[in-house]
């Protein structure tokens, strides 16, 4: 979830008691941040798996995992996309990625944007199930918070298909979507406190940013915490609860602190949403803090193109676990063309990646490969 999407969220936690958020070229080597500490880990059994699924990870050069087979292509079908707001670039790498994989298929799209708040989303989505298209995108927000909305949409018989609509990937009985396209949150979570793990040889003292007050953000800071937990030898210094509106002007303020507490000892740093970066950095920068030095951070949000810019030039950012945005544009049509021919939902869910400097190749987006080839010849196309 990048700032966009966490800005509307919190707008709409206003209104509402909860939301749920919804954002290789080589292998890391040397070229990323340096294993801090001594080799002596407190927890060998948990290093040497976390050093594998990481290496893993980091893989660019992966096969295609997802379908294989399903129903050709049907023909002349309308979506719309209905967006939490365009200005959030995982909700607009999502949209780019539908529009990418319709013209391919042979269908049009047409993009609503809900402008980020309660209100807007509503209308947006009101207008979606006037215009009666095939079927209806819920880009980036929760059907819960539209539930008339998704109703009318069940009553005209129009199907939804979920991108971070919920927090679970796959189909939902309540509310009722096709299927909701999205990584696993306890996978996200994992990875991300593994990555501190392998990188640090089990030695870290780590910072974890989070904001509590969003549910979906306060259960992937739980299950950050406790993966990093199961190694003794790192250490979590400090849980940095700063609402995420708040953190531009928080968060600047409170790195100066934790620097002044922990000096040497904060090593590295997970956030639930690499925007804490971007504010941490002037705090950094202030007092003599290089890019490319502890404390190494990784973000386990949507890696949005700002993240992969601060990777790629190595600025207070070493890693993101980024959402394959278009693949997951492409997923969306495909679930949809499974319904139109009466076949299950696919129940593919994307394995997680960590892009670094070392594996990005200055990209802004991480974009696997094989995906277009195999839903185009699913589709005859």
């Amino acid at each position: 979830m990048n700032r966009d999407t966490a800005l509307g969220v919190a707008s709409v936690l206003a209104a509402a008691v909860t939301v749920v958020a919804g954002c290789e070229r080589g292998v890391s080597t040397g070229n990323g941040p340096s294993p801090a500490g001594p080799s002596g880990a407190g927890c060998p059994a948990v290093l040497a798996k976390a050093k594998a699924d990481v290496h893993q990870a980091e893989r660019t050069n992966v096969s295609w995992n997802g379908p294989t087979s399903g129903p050709t292509a049907v023909s002349g079908r309308t979506i719309v996309y209905v967006a939490q707001t365009m200005t959030n670039p995982g909700v607009a790498g999502a949209a780019k990625g539908v529009i990418e994989a319709a013209t391919v298929i042979g269908w049009s799209v047409r993009v609503i944007d809900g402008q980020g708040t309660p209100a807007g989303i509503q209308a947006a989505l009101s207008q979606a199930v006037e215009l009666k298209p095939s079927g209806i995108v819920i880009g980036g927000f929760d059907p819960n918070l539209t539930s008339q909305q998704v109703a009318q949409a069940d009553a005209a018989h129009i199907p939804l298909v979920g991108w971070h609509a919920l927090a679970s990937p796959g189909p939902s009985s309540s509310p009722k979507l096709l299927s909701n396209i999205t990584t696993r949150v306890a996978d996200v979570a994992e990875i991300s406190a593994d990555w501190v793990i392998a990188q640090s040889n089990g030695n870290a003292g780590v910072v974890l940013f989070t904001d509590d007050s969003i549910p979906f953000a306060k259960n992937k800071s739980d299950l950050i915490r406790n993966e990093l937990a199961t190694c003794p030898s790192v250490k979590m210094l400090a849980y940095e609860n700063i609402p995420i509106p708040d953190a531009t002007s928080r968060t600047p303020q409170q790195v100066s602190s934790l620097l002044s507490r922990f000096q040497g000892r904060w090593t590295y740093s997970v956030a639930i949403n690499d925007l804490y970066f971007a504010d941490a950095a002037p705090a950094l920068r202030a007092v003599g803090k290089q890019g490319d030095a502890a404390p190494f951070n990784i973000g386990a949000g949507d890696g949005d193109p700002s993240a992969f810019q601060r990777i790629n030039s190595r600025q207070f950012q070493a890693a993101t676990v980024p959402e394959p945005l278009s693949e997951q544009g492409w997923q969306i049509v495909d679930e949809f063309n499974r319904a139109f021919s009466d076949a299950p939902a696919s129940g593919y869910v994307a394995p997680v990646h960590i892009a670094t400097a070392a594996n990005s190749n200055g990209a802004t987006a991480w974009d696997p490969p094989g995906y277009r080839e195999a839903y185009r010849k699913i589709w005859g196309k």
